[in-house]
């Protein structure tokens, strides 16, 4: 997972682009963590870690966001 270290020096377009593509394996990261619970093959260890993966993705998928959303004084 590539976070962005500067995005303050990256154009809207690539932005949006990334964004698309961190929701994305936030989805993937999702339905793997869900598909591992419901089988009961997956390690209590190797569900956390994913869990905090889908965490960190959340958290640049929001920064992202928050950069795209123009602020609205209203």
């Amino acid at each position: 997972m590539n976070a962005p270290s500067d995005i303050s020096m990256k154009s809207d377009d690539v932005l949006e682009v990334e964004l698309a593509v961190f929701k994305q394996e936030h989805r993937d990261l999702d339905n793997a963590i869900n598909a591992l619970i419901e089988q009961g093959t997956g390690d209590p260890l190797t569900i956390q870690r994913l869990k905090k993966k889908k965490l960190r993705l959340k958290d640049i998928i929001t920064i992202i966001e928050d950069r795209l959303t123009p602020d609205i004084i209203a």
